[in-house]
């Protein structure tokens, strides 16, 4: 039986990923296949981002048609955040305790204020959450000013903090109706993955609005960081 030959686009983007290419068929996969599958097709040397990619079938211009959740994935995401707490000075050796890399009030805000940002996720209380104005558009051009809706305002602290290290993420739709996000690493391998996949899914479905009817996720594709993608059948 003759090679699978691959599509024009992927012999343009290289050998490696041409090749990796021809092992994906033209069709969806159910979710154990496809994650085992991706598994095997990043085209670099180092452990690559599971990507996830679910189209919806929304009207981004209505509100009751967004969606956005936070999900915690069953094995984590594989990467390491490091999270900056804003909290009363009481709640501050509990944040630290749970994991924060750092957490206060008013120093913390100051810190910022310098261009001192060392942290990827920052989480806040609502006694707090009124104190930040003055670095609110540091913190939201960066992707860090915490929200309720991305469950980064919080009344439980540790609880919050211990969710984002075990690998809680945030799902939100583009203005194109679609969520990017991510659910691992490939070093993961096809198991781990597929019951990250299966929890993120499923946590998109039970989020959906009111709005939308009859069809709601119109599609969903993983793919490596860099590689091919493969459908997944929903």
């Amino acid at each position: 039986m003759a090679d699978k030959k691959a599509s024009p686009l992927a012999q343009k983007k290289g050998k490696k990923y041409a090749e990796k290419a021809a092992l994906v068929e033209n069709k969806s996969y159910p979710i154990p296949e496809a994650a085992e599958l991706l598994s095997k097709l990043s085209t670099t040397k180092f452990d690559a981002t599971a990507e996830v990619h679910i189209r919806i079938n929304a009207d981004t211009t209505q509100a009751d048609q967004l969606v956005r959740t936070t999900v915690t994935l069953p094995h984590g995401t594989g990467k390491t955040v490091t999270i900056a707490a804003f909290v009363q000075d009481d709640l501050i050796k509990e944040a630290k305790e749970a994991g924060a890399k750092k957490a206060g009030n008013e120093d913390l805000i100051k810190e910022v204020e310098a261009g001192k940002i060392d942290f990827d996720i920052a989480i806040a209380t609502p006694e707090v959450m009124k104190n930040l104005g003055k670095i609110a558009k540091t913190l939201g051009q960066k992707g860090l000013m915490p929200n309720p809706k991305a469950g980064t305002v919080t009344t439980n602290v540790k609880k919050t903090i211990e969710e984002l290290k075990k690998g809680r993420i945030e799902c939100k739709m583009d203005a194109q109706g679609i969520i990017h996000t991510t659910f691992g690493k490939i070093s993961f391998g096809g198991q781990k993955l597929a019951e990250n996949l299966q929890t993120l899914i499923e946590a998109i479905k039970e989020e959906q609005p009111s709005g939308i009817k009859g069809i709601y996720i119109r599609s969903v594709t993983i793919a490596p960081s860099m590689g091919p993608g493969v459908k997944v059948e929903v």
